[in-house]
Parts: structure tokens; sequence; C-alpha cells
């Protein structure tokens, strides 16, 4: 008897525990249901970036780049082993051509929208006998063109004193004549190269800024597009992270050749995704990182001044190599009031002109140059995605004068 209590015992005590243990784990599995219905996730610190592909057929947007302050971006980023990239099967890119000869196939495109220009000044100087009438319809045609007046001065009097010749030169005489004239003031012997080569084991740095709807992040674009047809390596940086629809672009622009973008989350700090593009370009060792800014007002200090705290963080990792201010062809003196203030703040080594296909103004590129000192370093002829060339001023006059 006393063995069948003891076995009753034992077995109670079994049933009893059992049941313990049965609620507390359904106690604890209703917990995590619950703060997984809640949305809690667990949060972990962000793990180094892992290391960025070469872009030799690789395309990929960084995400989740914190704010880092000017003050606590590191100066040097960590040696990183980098594996070879590995295209996904299937993807083909596109090929661009190279970049010599560019502005020459576009030629014909520019001289149909510049052609207005060229009949007008041809026309004048064919006639018999030029009178003061004349001389002030010339100058008359430069200066709605955006030459500007220094330089509408300089072709008029150098004009002036080969009229004598003029008077009995054929058509094509005269065409070559106002090509010469017109390319003498749009300063041939300015350096137009572009920093985009790698420098000290590091790679070329382009920033390109400007005013909102000037075309910087097209202009980004394509200009990866000219640098991967010239066989450079390249990553993209989408520091415009006030639109969305801005890196989203230029990711797209970058996946088409094959291009690495780094992009962060909207509204991030855009110092910071600079530095982490530039910071991955240095990893991988590519030849160029060409970083998008968002567009901004040069009437705006504020603005202007974060600009600046971008290129100084960026050289925490490389020597920016190239700053190009993008300009509308159209806003003309506009135009060289952005330039002098956008150069005030990043020091701009070079102008990128945009929208010069819709456009009889053509000669903003005289008065840039001239009244800032900045070379046109490269033009852009049309909405296409190789309709940016490099800057050529004799094949250039050649467009503005047209066919004759």
């Amino acid at each position: 008897m006393e063995f069948v209590l003891i076995a009753i015992a034992i077995l109670v005590v079994a049933l009893i525990l059992g049941v313990s243990l049965l609620v507390g784990r359904g106690r604890r599995t209703t917990r995590l249901d619950d703060d997984a219905a809640s949305g809690t996730t667990l949060t972990r610190p962000r793990p180094p970036a892992p290391p960025a592909p070469r872009p030799t057929g690789a395309t990929a947007s960084g995400q989740g780049l914190q704010d880092q302050p000017d003050a606590v971006v590191p100066d040097a980023p960590p040696t990183v082993e980098l594996p070879p990239a590995e295209p996904e099967p299937g993807l083909v890119f596109d090929q661009p051509a190279p970049s010599a000869g560019r502005l020459v196939r576009l030629r014909s495109r520019l001289a149909r929208s510049q052609s207005s220009l060229g009949r007008g000044l041809l026309t004048v100087l064919a006639r018999e006998k030029l009178t003061e009438d004349d001389w002030e319809e010339i100058e008359e045609t430069l200066l709605a063109a955006d030459v500007g007046v220094s330089a509408t001065t300089q072709i008029v009097e150098r004009l002036r004193t080969q009229s004598m010749v003029l008077a009995t030169a054929s058509g094509a005489e005269l065409r070559e004549l106002l090509v010469d004239n017109l390319a003498a003031v749009l300063g041939p012997d300015l350096d137009r190269s572009l920093g985009t080569s790698r420098h000290e084991g590091r790679p070329g740095v382009v920033l390109v800024v400007g005013v909102n709807g000037a075309g910087k992040t097209t202009t980004v674009g394509k200009l990866a597009r000219v640098l991967v047809g010239d066989g450079k390596s390249v990553i993209l940086g989408a520091a415009d992270t006030f639109r969305a629809a801005a890196a989203d672009q230029l990711e797209t622009w970058g996946e088409r050749v094959g291009v690495l973008t780094v992009r962060g989350r909207e509204g991030g700090d855009p110092a910071a995704v600079a530095f982490e593009a530039v910071r991955t370009g240095v990893e991988a060792e590519v030849d160029t990182v060409v970083v998008d800014t968002a567009g901004r007002l040069h009437t705006k200090s504020g603005l202007m001044d974060e600009l600046g705290k971008v290129k100084r963080v960026v050289e925490k990792q490389s020597p920016v190599t190239e700053v190009l201010l993008v300009l509308d062809a159209t806003t003309g003196q506009n135009g060289v009031v952005q330039a002098r203030v956008f150069t005030e703040a990043v020091e701009v080594t070079g102008v990128v002109l945009t929208k010069l296909d819709g456009t009889a103004k053509g000669g903003i590129v005289v008065r840039v140059q001239q009244e800032l000192g900045i070379p046109v370093k490269l033009i852009g002829l049309g909405e296409g995605p190789d309709d940016l060339a490099p800057f050529e001023p004799r094949v250039f006059a050649e467009g503005l004068v047209g066919e004759g």
C-alpha cells in the first residue's frame, strides 16, 4: 500500500512540473510573438562596410549610411582585401565610344542650333562695302549670342583690320576667317584636361556642383559613360540626398555601363555619402570617383557652406582633383554670377555647359572663360546618353559659324 501511495505522489509531482514547464514555454512564445506583432526588432551595431567590388561588371548601391559630422570622419579607411567582381550571368553593359572625336561627331547638331549666328555674321561680312551700320549689326549679333562685350570688341576690331581682304574674299574664305577669330577668343591655350586619373595611389575625385535644374545628375551619368568609354574604372557617389529620384536616376545611369553607385538614406548627410563613395573608391582602387551634389541656390550662404564641408570631408580620403560647375547655357549673365559664387566656395576648376542644343547663345563659353578664368571643359549638346563631349575651341567655333 505504501508503494502505491509513493508512486501516486511521484506521478502527481511529475504532472505539476510538466504543467509548469508547458505554461512557461507558452508564455515565452506569446511574449516573442507579441514583440514581433508590435514591429520591434533587435538593433545591432552597423557592421563595417563590406569590400566594394571592382566596378568592372558589377552594379550595386551602398545603403544605410549614417550622418557623420565633419569632425569625426576617420582620416584613413581600414585595409580590406577586395575580391574580384563577378558579373551577373547574362548581364550586358553598354559600351560607350571613346571621348576622342566626340565633339566632331556632334558638330552638325551644334551647327543646327547655332546656325543663325554664323549665317548672320557671314551675310554681313559678304557685303561689298561694310558701313558703320554693318559693324554695329555684327556687334549686335555677337552680343545676342552672349559672347560678351570684351570678346565682341576684340572680334570686331580684328575683323575691321581684315576688311580689305574681306572685300574680295570668297564665301569659304570668309567662313574660315570668322572661325579663326571666334576660336581665338575661346581660349585655345587653356588647359581643358580633366583631373580623373589616379594620383599617388588614390583615385581622381570629381565633385560636380551647380544650381537646381542645371542638369547635374544627368551630367554625372553622361560623364561616367565618357570615362568608361576611355577605359577608366569609375564609382559614382549620389550625394544629392534631398531627392531620392536623383539617387535612383544616377544608379540607373551607372547600371547601364556597369558602374557602382554609392547612395545613402533620403535626407541623410551629403558629406557622409560623398565620404563613403570616395572610401569605397580608394579600397577598390578605381581610377575615378564622381560625386553628384545637391542643387543649391548660389544666393544661400548656408548651402554654399555645406558644399564646402562636402569637399573637406572627401579630402580626408583623397584629394579632390576636379570641381566641375554645371551651367545651363540659357541662363546668360546669371550663369557668370553663379560661377563666381561657386568658385569662392569650392574653387571650381572647370565648367560644363548644358542645353547648348536648344539655344543660340553659345557665346556664353567665351564670357565665362574671360570673366572668370575658368575653362569650359565639357559641353552638352542633346538629351542622348552620349551627347556630352570634351570642349574643343576650333570645332566649337566651326559649329557656331555653321557650314556657310
